[in-house]
């Protein structure tokens, strides 16, 4: 028996997969349940568009601050103990946020539950490649489906939903505590029924240094910086839509209820793209074609709010969901660009880290901008500007070079 791949008891591969699949779907709704009902939250709350900005801010600081962490919280006891603990903050900060009296209150469980959220996203992978070596692929492609699933449904449904609870948001927004539960009670199971493997595979590996000096560190490497931007920029975009197209929308003259469903095609059409985009870049020396093709959408969906923001808006939002899967083309490029497992390691905890810390700012400067010009105008353009730098950004990602030859031009064979 290999002893880094032990078998798993009958019927615990299937467990594992419905339990990863379980644990996906929650990575996404504590965000698009609040961009969908961000308004009753904003006027209950009594909050201003500087605090609501903010608010709409915390996912990529807590991605960033916490994420890198996940792998030293799952050292000593392993990642699916972590993950129940993940889940368990997640099922805590959505169910008491919505009991919140304030602010302070409300912003706080939120972060809690983004903390769970940042924990998971990091260590869905290390699962992947943990239990499923053989079939990483597969398995990867059911996860990221069930995380723009759970993203896409529940901003659709979120408020339809909140309405038929008769609740102005709190009932719609504890809810989404309900999938957490199950999946935290399925990860129990999965923890205790697989602790003899859990133990084997927590053996202590000896530390590779050899490609340390080969490949430097990361914040030296030009490869790694373009990588990191471009997951900064499409990142940015990411979370200022997830917080504020519903408003947006509904600020033009959209219904409510259609406007978060327009949330849900936004983040809908990346459910087929997390399989097509991968593939597509794999067969790309240079990503760049495809980089450019999601700016177009997102630069012609930006245009449209301007000019015909009612009229055209499930178009637009087709559109924006184009220009959103620069997302999985950001993650495919991470492995693309190293020769190594160590160096994909490398610059994805680099490229993450410094993405979700460059969307800091993107969500507030959107609440600041419509606070001073009661409009939309601005943080449009702003949106627009950062498409642009996504895209530059990307195409300089997406050439033929590698961390490990120091952003030298590398040949790559077909």
């Amino acid at each position: 028996m290999d002893p880094k791949h032990p078998a798993l008891p009958r019927g615990f591969s299937a467990l594992l997969l419905i339990a990863m699949i379980l644990a996906a779907v929650n990575l996404r709704p504590a965000v698009t349940s609040l961009g969908a009902l961000l308004d009753p939250v904003i006027e209950d709350l009594s909050m201003n568009g500087f605090i609501a900005g903010i608010i709409t801010g915390v996912p990529p600081l807590c991605f960033a601050i916490l994420g890198p962490l996940a792998p030293r919280l799952a050292g000593k006891r392993g990642p699916e103990l972590v993950v129940v603990g993940a889940m368990l903050a997640i099922l805590c900060g959505l169910a008491l946020r919505s009991l919140g009296p304030n602010t302070w209150v409300f912003f706080i469980f939120t972060a809690l539950a983004l903390a769970g959220i940042a924990v998971g996203n990091i260590l869905m992978p290390v699962l992947v490649k943990r239990w499923f070596p053989t079939k990483i692929g597969l398995v990867t492609g059911s996860y990221t489906t069930a995380v723009a699933l759970g993203a896409s449904v529940v901003a659709a449904i979120a408020v339809p939903v909140n309405d038929a609870l008769g609740s102005a948001w709190r009932g719609g927004l504890a809810l989404w505590a309900i999938p957490a539960l199950i999946a935290m009670l399925i990860w129990v199971v999965v923890y205790f029924g697989l602790r003899n493997q859990i133990t084997q595979l927590q053996m202590p590996v000896p530390k590779t240094q050899s490609l340390a000096p080969a490949m430097g560190p990361m914040s030296r490497n030009s490869t790694a910086w373009w990588i990191a931007l471009f997951f900064g920029a499409q990142s940015t975009v990411a979370y200022i839509l997830m917080g504020w197209a519903p408003k947006i929308f509904t600020d033009f003259g959209v219904d409510p209820a259609y406007a978060g469903a327009l949330l849900g095609v936004i983040l809908g059409v990346g459910v087929p793209l997390s399989f097509i985009m991968p593939a597509l870049a794999a067969k790309f020396a240079h990503q760049g074609p495809l980089v450019v093709v999601n700016g177009i959408a997102g630069m012609v969906a930006i245009a449209g709010l301007l000019i015909a923001p009612v009229e055209g808006a499930f178009i637009w939002a087709v559109l924006l969901g184009i220009c959103g899967s620069s997302f999985p083309l950001a993650l495919t490029m991470i492995g693309l660009k190293a020769h190594t497992a160590a160096g994909v390691s490398k610059l994805s905890t680099f490229g993450q880290s410094v993405g979700y810390l460059i969307a800091i700012p993107g969500p507030f400067l959107v609440g600041a901008l419509h606070e001073t010009t009661d409009s939309w105008t601005l943080p449009i353009l702003l949106i627009a500007g950062l498409i642009l730098f996504q895209t530059f950004t990307g195409i300089m990602a997406g050439r033929p070079r590698f961390v490990e030859d120091h952003g030298v031009p590398t040949r790559v064979d077909a």
